[in-house]
C-alpha cells in the first residue's frame, strides 16, 4: 500500500479543482490533484462547449428557415449525423486542450483514483493508495439527477452526459426541466428538426424573474410546446417513452432529463471528516472563504451548489486553493457580480440583485425589444430588459430576454460592478443602430423616476421610432 503526503489535496479535476491546485501551488504548497479519470472539465466534455456547438448548428438551420423574411429563398436540409459528428470533433479538440494541461503539471501532481475520506485529512483510493493531507479541497462537481418518475424510460433517457454521444438526431424528444440547460437544448433540438415538447413542474423558466420568464416562454412557444406547472410520469411504450401529464399523453423517441444537477458527493464519506452535515449530506460552506465549518476542508465549484457556473467555479477554486495552502490564515476572496446567461434565442440573463417590486426604494426601468430598430432590421424583434437601481440611481441588477442578450448582460454586469448610475450610462456613447441603444428607455425611466431632467430624458435620439 502506497501513502502520499501533501499540503493540499484537491479532489476533482474540473474547472474548480484545476484552479484550486494551481492557486495552492502558487502559494508554495505541495499539492495532489485526484480524479478518477482526468477526462476533462464538465464545460469541455458535456457542458458549455458541446451545448454551444449544438446551438450553433441550430442557429444555422434557423437562419436558413427564416431567410424568406429577407427575400432570400432557402430550405435547409439537416443531416443529423453530420451535425453530431462536427459537434464531437470540435468538442474533442477542446477536451484535448484540457488534457494537455494535465500533462504539463509537475510530475507526481496527478493521482488517478476515486477518493474517499477515512478521517480528517486522510483519503483512500480504490486501489488501496492512501493520501495524508494537511488540508483538502473538494471540487467534485455535479451530476445529472434522474427523478423516480422517469426511471421507467430506462435506456431511452438522455442527459447532458449522453446526448452529445448520439450518432444521429432523434426524431422526437420530451424534455424534462425548463432550467437553463433544458430550455437551451430544447430550442436547439427543435430548430434542428426534432419534434420537442418541454415539461416543467414549476412556473419558473431559466431561473428568471416572473415577468421576464413569461416573456421568454411566450417567445419560445412559437417554436415548440412548453407545459409549465405539470408533473409528468414516464412509461415505456415499445421503442418509445410515453409521458403522462395531467391526463394528456405524448410519445417520444427519447427523454432528455434536465431536472437539475446536484453536487457529486456520493462515495466521499464526508461523515469521516467530522464535519456537521445537513439532511442532504452537505456541510456548511462559507461563501466568502469556501471553508467548510471551521475545518481544514474547503469546497469549490458545482460541488457546493452555490453558483454552478464556469467562471464562478474558477474563482472559487482560486480562493479555496489559496486558503487551503495558507490555512489557518484564511481570508475572504473577491467575488464578481452574479451573472447567469441562458443561451436561448433570444438569450436570457439575470445580473446582480433583483429587488422585490416597490421595496427598499428600488427603481426599475423597462425596455421593450419587440419594436427596437436594430432588432427589427435583423427580424429578431422580441423580448424585453428590466434594469434595477437603488434610490440614488446606481445600477444593482437586471433581467432580460432580448436579441444579443449575452452581450447586453456583460455590459450591465460591468456597470453594476463599477457602481454606475443610470445617468452615468446615458452619458456614454450609443452607436446607431445597435441593440445596445435599446437599453436607453429603461435607463431613462429610472432617471425620470428620480426627477433627473436631462436632454436624454426628452429626446429618443436623432431618428424617432428606430
Amino acid at each position: 500500500m502506497t501513502t502520499h503526503t501533501c499540503d493540499v489535496a484537491v479532489i476533482g479535476a474540473g474547472t474548480a479543482g484545476i484552479s484550486a491546485e494551481r492557486s495552492a501551488r502558487r502559494q508554495g504548497a505541495k499539492t495532489l490533484l485526484i480524479d478518477p479519470e482526468f477526462a476533462g472539465t464538465t464545460c469541455a466534455t458535456v457542458g458549455c462547449m458541446p451545448s454551444k456547438l449544438l446551438i450553433a448548428a441550430a442557429d444555422a438551420a434557423h437562419g436558413a428557415q427564416g431567410a424568406a423574411a429577407f427575400g432570400v429563398m432557402a430550405r435547409p436540409e439537416i443531416d443529423g449525423r453530420r451535425v453530431m459528428a462536427r459537434l464531437r470533433e470540435l468538442r474533442d479538440g477542446f477536451v484535448a486542450g484540457v488534457r494537455d494541461m494535465f500533462a504539463s503539471l509537475p510530475d507526481g501532481t496527478c493521482l488517478t483514483g476515486r477518493a474517499r475520506f477515512e478521517g480528517p485529512g486522510e483519503l483512500s483510493l480504490g486501489d488501496g493508495t492512501r493520501v495524508q493531507a494537511r488540508t483538502v479541497v473538494i471540487a467534485t462537481g455535479a451530476r445529472p439527477f434522474i427523478p423516480d418518475a422517469f426511471e421507467a424510460a430506462g435506456d431511452l433517457i438522455l442527459t447532458n452526459e449522453t446526448l452529445f454521444e448520439l450518432e444521429d438526431l432523434p426524431g422526437s424528444v420530451g424534455v424534462i426541466g425548463a432550467g437553463p440547460l433544458g430550455i437551451e437544448l430544447a430550442q436547439a433540438l427543435a430548430r434542428l428538426g426534432v419534434r420537442v415538447e418541454l415539461f416543467e413542474r414549476d412556473r419558473v423558466v431559466a431561473g428568471l424573474p416572473a415577468p421576464t420568464g413569461r416573456a421568454l416562454c411566450d417567445i419560445l412557444r412559437r417554436e415548440f410546446p412548453i407545459r409549465l406547472n405539470v408533473s409528468p410520469a414516464a412509461r415505456r411504450a415499445g421503442a418509445q417513452v410515453e409521458l403522462d401529464a395531467g391526463g394528456a399523453t405524448s410519445r417520444f423517441d427519447r427523454l432528455l432529463i434536465g431536472a437539475g444537477r446536484p453536487p457529486a458527493l456520493d462515495g466521499l464519506n464526508l461523515a469521516a471528516t467530522g464535519l456537521e452535515l445537513d439532511d442532504r449530506g452537505m456541510p456548511d460552506v462559507d461563501s466568502a472563504t469556501l471553508q467548510c465549518c471551521d475545518a481544514p476542508v474547503f469546497m469549490a465549484g458545482d460541488a457546493n451548489a452555490a453558483r454552478p457556473l464556469l467562471h464562478e467555479a474558477a474563482d472559487e477554486g482560486t480562493i479555496a486553493g489559496r486558503n487551503a495552502a495558507l490555512f489557518p490564515d484564511i481570508a475572504p476572496g473577491p467575488r464578481k457580480v452574479a451573472m447567469g446567461i441562458t443561451f436561448t434565442r433570444p438569450a436570457a440573463a439575470v445580473i446582480g440583485t433583483i429587488p422585490d417590486t416597490g421595496k427598499d426604494g428600488a427603481l426599475t426601468g423597462c425596455s421593450d425589444y419587440s419594436g427596437q430598430g436594430r432588432a427589427r432590421v435583423m427580424d429578431r424583434a422580441a423580448g424585453s430588459c428590466r434594469i434595477h437601481a437603488d434610490r440614488e440611481g446606481r445600477l444593482i441588477g437586471a433581467d432580460l430576454c432580448a436579441p444579443g442578450g449575452e452581450h447586453l448582460a456583460h455590459l450591465l454586469a460591468w456597470a453594476v460592478s463599477w457602481e454606475k448610475t443610470a445617468a452615468d450610462l446615458l452619458e456614454l456613447p450609443f452607436y446607431h443602430p445597435t441593440l445596445e441603444e435599446g437599453l436607453r428607455p429603461a435607463l431613462r425611466e429610472i432617471c425620470a423616476a428620480l426627477g433627473q431632467d436631462r436632454p436624454w430624458n426628452r429626446d429618443d435620439g436623432p431618428t424617432p421610432g428606430c
